[in-house]
């Protein structure tokens, strides 16, 4: 951001770091509530409705400038998300009860166009997204992802009893993943000359640390769901 810049871009620039913010030091209480419990809930929804503001203003401040790179970042960053909130209510799907609406699908097929583009402009033209290829084809890659096993779950019946929970928890820590992110890039880029690799840290530190937190509840569950079956 510039001193010439609108003065709505300096107020979305000020709503956009008040939000991000808040969904920082708000999912850490998220996580070390009772899951299931009031306090989760209601930390969980304002973290989200946090994740979304913040989500919003990139995009459009992104987008004013514009930088690709930021704007498809902060598209596939909130669908992890919106996917974790959505995911809540698919718990009774395959029993009479609509999987996926309209909004689930149209949220889907925006996340994938927006993901694979990105993908393929950092593979083909890395100028077009601020010369961050590697980044661009690692977070359209997981963009991509995102929205395919999304689109799975519309259409095939879950194998799993605990779907939605591992679906939740896998959502909202990727979206954390990206709140980590842009920390690290605001306040340690400017000493590491904004490296490219800064970009893929939290991804590389997060995503290992979501798969043991996710084989963790495997195993946990694992006795109730032979139990139940």
């Amino acid at each position: 951001m510039h001193g010439h810049d609108p003065l709505w871009m300096r107020a979305f620039l000020t709503v956009h770091i008040g939000a991000g913010s808040g969904a920082f030091v708000l999912a850490p209480l998220a996580l070390m509530t009772a899951k299931g419990g009031k306090a989760h809930r209601l930390w969980g929804k304002i973290y989200f409705w946090c994740m979304t503001v913040v989500a919003v203003t990139a995009l459009v401040m992104a987008l004013w400038r514009p930088i690709l790179f930021l704007a498809f970042v902060s598209v596939f960053s909130f669908y992890s998300a919106f996917v974790a909130y959505r995911v809540l209510g698919q718990k009774a799907a395959w029993k009479g009860e609509k999987v996926a609406t309209r909004l689930d699908w149209a949220a889907a097929v925006i996340d994938f166009v927006c993901s694979a583009t990105l993908a393929a402009l950092g593979a083909v033209r890395p100028a077009m997204v601020q010369n961050l290829g590697i980044p661009a084809m690692v977070f359209g890659g997981i963009g991509i992802w995102i929205a395919v096993n999304a689109v799975w779950g519309f259409t095939h019946p879950p194998k799993e009893k605990m779907f939605w929970w591992y679906g939740h928890l896998q959502g909202m820590l990727g979206s954390y993943i990206a709140a980590w992110t842009a920390f690290c890039i605001v306040t340690i880029g400017p000493l590491l000359h904004h490296a490219w690799w800064l970009w893929l840290l939290p991804t590389a530190v997060g995503v290992p640390a979501m798969i043991a937190t996710t084989a963790y509840y495997r195993r946990k569950f694992a006795p109730r769901v032979r139990a139940a079956v």
